[in-house]
């Protein structure tokens, strides 16, 4: 394999390409990202970025010793074909990246609201998304937040710090209890009651409300939320839609084995994009999350080079997801998968005081960790966590 073409050029995709150079590959790498930016940090959009406590070159992931790459930014993927051994990219503007191997990062896009587009409705993925809303969050204006999970209450967190009043909107009757089980949803949602953010749960959104600006949120229930800005968080949705018709395999992204392997021999996938074989759970899943983005793509670009086949090497453990927020002044961190547990006890600290670590566990053994406050007891049990033998 002479040559290789990473689609996407974020965190996945840089990763990509060390993981390629640092397997020994001495060939041609040619980088496609859809955003104009060079690879740039997420995680603190909406955090310090938002509130302005760094700049757009502190968001920068390259290094002055990362390895060489072509890249092409600005440019959209829009089909990928086989031929023989090689694999052939279309770009939006007619370009063909003709390559030996490729590795999909298209990460995925934020859902949008249904309906009709109004001034003041805001949500967040990108960097350009990031400066939108940094200019419209000002002291005393009203935001509300239509999805509870990790993003909607990052920047609900943000906002509040910045003077904004601001109501959190949950379908659900209590946000991220998918990730972390009722009980211990509930207890982080109470972060936000603890610091004076309104959060309503277990009502949906009829619609938005304003005739060119947004005003508010109409709620399932009859209620109405005044809203000088509102943000969608309700998640995201894998950037596969290039692919659909074509040799890759895709559904809920782009559909891989334990190793980042997909239908095409030669081709892999790897961050927000990738939905990888979990063999905790038994099935597929897409992780998006930052850790992923950063370890996933050595397994894969190991799989790459081998020839994508079953002979390659063997793979090392994938590590269980593991993610992390900023809230308010608390440090939420959670690995594994709650959904194996048939136990779950505070190990330290007290729950009533937002300070504690909880550990799930099945038959005994560790499978996943919360912890609020508590970084050096969560390492530990992090590090227990393996793959399950039930």
């Amino acid at each position: 394999m002479r040559s290789v073409v990473v689609v996407g050029a974020s965190l996945a995709g840089l990763s990509s390409v060390r993981a390629l150079r640092e397997a020994g590959f001495d060939g041609v790498i040619t980088v496609v990202g859809e955003e104009p930016h060079r690879p740039y940090d997420r995680p603190p959009l909406s955090k310090e970025f938002l509130r302005g406590d760094v700049a757009r070159a502190d968001l920068e992931l390259e290094s002055d010793d990362d390895p060489p790459a072509d890249w092409l930014l600005g440019r959209r993927a829009v089909d990928l074909t086989v031929d023989g051994g090689g694999v052939g990219v279309e770009l939006d503007d007619g370009t063909r990246v003709v390559a030996d191997g490729a590795v999909l990062a298209t990460g995925a896009r934020a859902r949008t609201f249904p309906g009709r587009e109004l001034a003041g409705v805001h949500v967040l993925r990108t960097l350009d998304d990031a400066e939108r809303l940094r200019e419209v969050l000002v002291p005393g204006c009203r935001l509300a937040v239509i999805g509870g999970g990790f993003i909607g209450a990052e920047v609900a967190s943000t906002a509040h710090q910045l003077g904004v009043e601001v109501t959190v909107i949950e379908a659900a009757p209590v946000p991220l209890a998918g990730a972390l089980g009722a009980e211990f949803a509930a207890v982080v949602a109470d972060v936000h009651a603890s610091n004076g953010v309104t959060l309503i749960c277990g009502t949906g959104v009829d619609g938005l409300t304003g005739d060119d600006r947004v005003t508010g949120v109409a709620l399932a229930d009859g209620r109405h939320i005044a809203a000088d800005v509102v943000l969608v968080a309700i998640g995201a949705r894998a950037n596969v839609e290039w692919l659909l018709g074509g040799p890759v395999e895709t559904g809920e992204g782009v559909l891989c084995d334990a190793r980042g392997r997909t239908s095409v021999p030669h081709v892999v996938a790897v961050g927000d994009c990738a939905s990888w074989f979990d063999p905790y759970l038994g099935r597929r899943r897409r992780v998006e999350h930052w850790t992923g983005a950063l370890e996933r793509p050595s397994l894969a670009v190991t799989t790459l080079l081998s020839g994508g086949g079953d002979d390659g090497p063997s793979p090392a453990p994938v590590k269980p997801p593991y993610f992390w927020s900023d809230q308010y002044d608390r440090k939420i961190q959670f690995a594994g998968h709650a959904e194996l547990a048939d136990e779950v006890t505070v190990d330290v600290g007290a729950v009533a005081d937002l300070d504690f670590l909880a550990v799930y566990r099945r038959d005994g053994r560790p499978v996943a960790a919360l912890g609020v406050n508590q970084p050096r007891a969560f390492t530990r049990v992090r590090r227990q966590l393996a793959p399950p033998t039930f």
